[in-house]
């Protein structure tokens, strides 16, 4: 069953056209991978399917709901969240205080709540701190323990990585947008991250949509491949069968002939 439906959708800023005519699903409990060039439109998807901006023409279906142009607010309470290529840490607050963040616009005590510290608000922020430990429990002793209260700044890059990652999972989502998690990680962190998507789907019973360059992640992690090239959808199925597909290896290469092996090498954007 689909979870996600992008119909026809347009998108473009002034004359230049980012997104031109995109259709796909992606089904509950899948992971499904884009990829492209750079300025094939990856990002630009992300960001409409999230409502940071409005299809020009198309529908974008979550749960049988059309949410093009929602607002993010409302995207977010229906249970879409997302990570960013670039990291969008609190870097002076602590780790247990980044992803307790993620919470604060759901919250229901008052402002004079807050300042008096009545009892429901102790309440309500015990309850998010609970929430927010078993978030970051998801990824073992690394955000665990005497981390809670180290500043993000002084986590290693990989795991501001996995912070952002527990935050996204703070607002309780069924599907996942993952930016570019593996960007900037050295070949054994890439493998970590591998894994960490993983075990969202496989114990977080989340569905993820996830843009990487890293074509050994996304051969290892991706029920189904969709290539984008100037916004357009030009293939889509397994790992195996887009990377061999010649108009992916032409978006790749700007050339006509070349084998798999060297379009998922070169896939860099």
């Amino acid at each position: 069953m689909a979870l996600l439906k992008l119909r026809h959708v347009h998108k473009h800023f002034g004359g230049l056209v980012v997104v031109r005519d995109l259709s796909f699903e992606v089904n509950a409990g899948e992971i499904v991978s884009l990829i492209g060039p750079n300025g094939a439109g990856k990002t630009t998807v992300l960001n409409l399917i999230t409502g940071l901006y409005k299809p020009d023409l198309g529908r974008i279906l979550f749960d049988g709901t059309d949410i093009g142009g929602a607002s993010m607010a409302s995207i977010s309470r229906r249970g879409i969240s997302r990570t960013f290529q670039t990291l969008r840490l609190f870097l002076n607050m602590s780790v247990i205080e980044n992803v307790m963040a993620a919470a604060y616009a759901r919250t229901h005590a008052q402002l004079w709540d807050i300042v008096l510290r009545t009892p429901r608000f102790r309440r309500e922020e015990a309850a998010i701190r609970t929430r927010a430990e078993e978030k970051l429990a998801f990824f073992g002793s690394r955000l665990q323990g005497y981390r809670y209260d180290q500043p993000a700044y002084s986590l290693s890059y990989a795991n501001r990585r996995r912070l952002e990652i527990a935050r996204a999972m703070m607002t309780e989502p069924t599907l996942l947008l993952l930016d570019e998690p593996a960007a900037g990680m050295n070949p054994n962190e890439t493998l970590e991250i591998a894994e960490v998507i993983g075990e969202l789907r496989q114990r977080g019973k989340y569905t993820i949509l996830i843009i990487e360059h890293d074509m050994a992640v996304i051969e290892g992690v991706s029920d189904r491949v969709i290539a984008l090239d100037y916004g357009e959808k030009i293939a889509e199925g397994t790992y195996q069968q887009v990377v061999s597909n010649e108009r992916v290896i032409e978006a790749y290469l700007g050339r006509k002939h070349g084998n798999s092996k060297t379009a998922a090498t070169s896939a860099t954007g």
